[in-house]
C-alpha cells in the first residue's frame, strides 16, 4: 500500500513559514509515515530545504498552474493559508481531504474545518496555527519548534560574503517589506551601527532587499567605520548563511528578524505599528523595544500622522540592548 500523500499550502510570507514550524512538525508527528510535500509561493520556498519534516517542495504559481501541478497527486491538504484561493486550488485539484480554517468564505470547500478560538487572539502566530491543527482532528505537542537547520553550502556562502577572519559580525534590517511604517528611523541604526562598532570592535553588515539598497547606502553614509552592504546581493539561502554567522541583528519585524531568531542569533526588534503579541520572534534571545503610544499596533503600513511609535524608540535604548545581548 502506498503511502498517505499531504500537500501543505505554506504561508506567503518569511516570517509566517517560521511560526508556522511548530504546527507542521506536529503535522509530521502525527503522519510520521506519510509523504509530505509543501506548495509555496516562489520567494520562501527553498526555506523548506533546511526542514527535514518535509519530503518535497512545489512551487505554487498562477491558479491553472498549481491546480494542474496537484491535480490527483495527494490524498488530503492542510492549507496554513486562510484565502478562498487556496481553498479553491485544491479543491479543483481534486485533492479528496482538504483541511484548514474556516475562513474568507471557504468552509463548504473544505471536509475539516477549524473556527479561530478566542484564546489565540493577541498570542503568538505559533498559537494561532496549532490551534487550526487542533480544530481539525491533530494531535498537537509543546514541543514547539520555530527552528530551521542550514545547509552547510548556506553556512559556506555566508562565511564567503562576511569572511573568515574571526571577526564578530553585528546585521542591521532596516528595511521592511511591509510599508514605511515599520520601519525604525535610519539615521538611528547609522547611531547604532556606529556605537556598536566603536564600543565592542564588531563589524557591521546591512542586510535586506535590492529596493533597501539606497536605504543601506544612506546608513552607511552616516558611519565613520563602513559596514558591508549585502542588500540585493544575497539570495534566500545566502541570508540565512549570513544571519546564522552574525554574533547579533538589530532589526524592523521583518522576514530576517524570524529567520534569525530561527537560526540561533540574539536579536533586538523595534516594534511599532504591528502587533508584537502575534507577530514577534519566537526566541527567548532577544530584545523587543517599542512605546506604548495610544495608536499602537495600528497595522497601517504607512502612517498618517508623526510615526511616534517608532521615532520614541531612542538610539540609546537600542545601542543599550544591543550590548547587553552582546556582552
Amino acid at each position: 500500500m502506498s503511502a498517505f500523500r499531504l500537500v501543505i499550502r505554506a504561508p506567503n510570507w518569511i516570517g509566517d513559514v517560521v511560526l508556522s514550524l511548530p504546527a507542521l512538525r506536529d503535522v509530521r508527528r502525527n503522519l510520521p509515515e506519510a509523504r509530505i510535500e509543501v506548495l509555496a509561493r516562489a520567494w520562501v520556498k527553498d526555506l523548506y530545504a533546511a526542514v527535514s519534516e518535509i519530503d518535497a517542495v512545489r512551487e505554487a504559481r498562477g491558479f491553472r498552474e498549481t491546480v494542474e501541478t496537484l491535480r490527483d497527486s495527494f490524498d488530503a491538504a492542510l492549507l496554513l493559508t486562510n484565502s478562498f484561493r487556496s481553498a479553491l486550488e485544491v479543491f479543483m485539484a481534486r485533492i479528496p481531504e482538504r483541511w484548514g480554517y474556516a475562513s474568507d468564505g471557504r468552509g463548504p470547500l473544505l471536509t475539516r474545518r477549524a473556527r479561530v478560538p478566542l484564546g489565540v487572539r493577541g498570542k503568538s502566530e505559533v498559537y494561532y496555527y496549532r490551534a487550526m491543527l487542533a480544530g481539525i482532528g491533530l494531535r498537537t505537542s509543546d514541543a514547539l519548534d520555530a527552528s530551521l537547520r542550514p545547509l552547510p553550502e548556506w553556512a559556506e556562502r555566508g562565511r564567503a560574503l562576511l569572511g573568515d577572519d574571526g571577526a564578530r559580525w553585528v546585521g542591521l534590517t532596516p528595511g521592511a517589506f511591509f510599508g514605511s511604517a515599520k520601519r525604525w528611523i535610519p539615521e538611528r541604526y547609522a547611531a547604532v551601527g556606529e556605537m556598536l562598532s566603536r564600543r565592542s570592535g564588531v563589524r557591521v553588515a546591512i542586510l535586506g532587499g535590492a529596493v533597501e539598497r539606497p536605504l543601506a547606502h544612506a546608513i552607511a553614509e552616516g558611519m565613520s567605520t563602513r559596514p558591508r552592504v549585502l542588500c540585493g546581493e544575497t539570495s534566500l539561502p545566502d541570508l540565512v548563511g549570513v544571519l546564522s554567522r552574525l554574533s547579533l541583528l538589530v532589526t524592523n519585524d521583518s522576514g530576517p528578524m524570524h529567520l534569525a531568531a530561527a537560526t540561533g542569533v540574539p536579536l533586538v526588534a523595534v516594534f511599532g505599528p504591528t502587533d508584537w503579541r502575534e507577530t514577534a520572534a519566537w526566541t527567548e534571545r532577544q530584545r523587543l523595544l517599542r512605546e506604548p503610544v495610544a495608536c499602537s499596533p495600528c497595522k497601517l503600513r504607512e502612517c498618517p500622522i508623526d510615526h511616534r511609535c517608532m521615532s520614541l524608540v531612542s538610539t540609546e535604548r537600542v545601542a543599550a540592548a544591543a550590548l547587553e545581548l552582546l556582552h
